[in-house]
């Protein structure tokens, strides 16, 4: 059985990465770059240091990145996470974790405000563990510093080869994979299931609901 399993948020949890490539591309337009949306819904799952980089020249990205970001948060918070859902089963599935004594944690691209959010609107605040989000390390996903953390806060006792990632973008299983852990990949957040097994995942489910109904016989249950 995994010792402990940590969990991506928006797209795995949450049906919110719609909701975050709308934001980003508004304001990137607000800055005067008219950017297509399915490029931009691509990079969700990045941080913004890592997303921003992408479509912006360096100087640009020095001299604006910080006021672009900020205008993108601000954004999110008002027009857009009122709109954001958790999917079915993401309680009920953090529950039968924890009834079998596995330990939770979330490894979110996050800002650390916008992931106390997300946790109330997932209903699973009293459930986690630990968490970590972009404020918590220098480079967000795909590098592995995210979760990395997770790790290190969840403590000594739990075996890194024994831990399990949950995540929904080919970004989390390339950060869990360079962190050497084992990932699951969830079609909810709109990725084709060929790029998660490529980016590392070594199992495939539609989502949280399908990951609690075919628990007992998932790699949450079994030895990672």
């Amino acid at each position: 059985m995994a010792e402990a399993v940590i969990f991506d948020i928006d797209g795995t949890l949450l049906d919110s990465v719609d909701l975050h490539a709308q934001a980003w591309q508004e304001a990137f337009r607000h800055f005067g770059h008219d950017i297509p949306f399915d490029e931009i819904r691509s990079q969700i799952g990045k941080g913004g240091d890592q997303l921003m980089p992408v479509f912006l020249s360096p100087g640009e990205l020095k001299e604006r990145g910080k006021q672009i970001e900020k205008f993108r948060g601000e954004l999110f918070e008002k027009r857009y996470l009122p709109q954001v859902r958790p999917f079915p089963g993401v309680r009920e599935l953090f529950q039968k974790i924890k009834r079998n004594g596995q330990g939770i944690a979330l490894a979110s691209s996050a800002k650390p405000d916008e992931l106390k959010k997300f946790e109330q609107i997932a209903n699973i605040q009293d459930l986690v563990e630990a968490e970590t989000s972009s404020g918590d390390v220098k480079k967000s996903k795909p590098h592995p510093d995210i979760f990395e953390a997770a790790l290190d806060r969840l403590g000594p006792n739990v075996r890194r080869e024994r831990v399990v990632v949950v995540g929904d973008s080919p970004h989390d299983a390339e950060a869990a994979r360079r962190a050497k852990l084992t990932v699951i990949g969830v079609l909810c957040g709109g990725f084709p299931e060929v790029a998660l097994r490529e980016a590392g995942c070594t199992a495939i489910y539609a989502g949280p609901q399908e990951l609690l109904e075919r628990y007992e016989n998932s790699l949450l249950a079994k030895q990672a």
